[in-house]
């Protein structure tokens, strides 16, 4: 891994940074949310708009004194009945965009429940897994895209080269190696001095549409010198491989996703510091 000996001067500066952009991805659940639980597995919390649908449905319990949302199907499977949750919270206007991908529903405990549209985790507050991919080349600069302004969440900010969600049944480094190749049109022969994936934060953010929580992962790799980013699918308009400096003042001015920001906040202090900056992963 490539050290920054010269970024030893800015170590308080980046662990200000780094602090005020944790402090916007600490938010508590919304007060009036239900807790949600699946099988009586707790798993999310039900945005208060997405309640008067989900009364409407079968195999869900409401329990409108201790504010719990239970979800106990007889006949169906978990993902039947999710499907359902899916199409009536669309059909009512609180899905605000819809994906046709499948993400898995995770337990506190970490076990799979069954799976869910996309769009849908938001206003259930369920816990999405991201991936993303540091980008470095060999001179010590980081490839970085601006979003398409077409993008439903942060369009025309700055992120990391790569980043995805996890789809269901999908593993992290598998998952990451797919959007590598969509969103950059790089190949694992590509990417050298590759870290391991390396759980960075666990985002929580009250949203419009609902609570978000992510736990967001990384990879931290040097391209090859032959390496040239492309986008693929139309969701990025531009490719850049910048120095630090600019970097860093980009982070200053604000411009890039939350959570790449944190990611790359992550990834200078690790290198300044020789260790990883702990941030709340619970």
């Amino acid at each position: 891994m490539m050290t920054f000996p010269d970024l030893h001067k800015d170590i308080p500066h980046l662990q200000r940074l780094l602090a005020q952009r944790l402090s916007r991805a600490q938010d508590p659940v919304q007060p009036q949310s239900y807790a949600l639980s699946i099988q009586g597995q707790p798993c999310g919390h039900v945005f208060t708009p997405a309640l008067q649908t989900l009364r409407t449905l079968q195999d869900i319990q409401i329990d409108d004194g201790q504010r719990r949302v239970d979800l106990n199907p007889s006949t169906r499977t978990v993902t039947e009945v999710l499907a359902d949750v899916a199409v009536a919270l669309r059909a009512d206007g609180r899905v605000p965009f819809w994906r046709d991908e499948q993400l898995d529903v995770w337990s506190k405990a970490g076990q799979s429940l069954g799976t869910i549209e996309r769009g849908v985790t938001r206003p259930l507050g369920l816990l999405t897994v991201a991936v993303h991919l540091n980008a470095w080349s060999a001179q010590g600069q980081l490839w970085v895209a601006r979003r398409s302004l077409s993008k439903p969440t942060d369009p025309g900010r700055w992120d990391n080269l790569v980043g995805g969600l996890v789809a269901a049944g999908e593993e992290g480094l598998l998952a990451l190696s797919r959007e590598t190749q969509e969103e950059a049109g790089l190949k694992p022969a590509h990417l050298a001095q590759t870290s391991a994936l390396r759980n960075i934060v666990l985002m929580r953010r009250q949203l419009p549409e609902g609570y978000q929580r992510e736990m967001v992962q990384s990879v931290s790799a040097t391209l090859s010198a032959d390496a040239r980013p492309v986008n693929l699918d139309g969701e990025s308009m531009t490719i850049e491989c910048l120095p630090i400096s600019t970097i860093i003042e980009m982070l200053e001015e604000d411009v890039f996703t939350l959570a790449s920001s944190l990611i790359i906040l992550d990834d200078l202090l690790y290198r300044a510091l020789g260790k990883a900056p702990e941030l709340p992963l619970g």
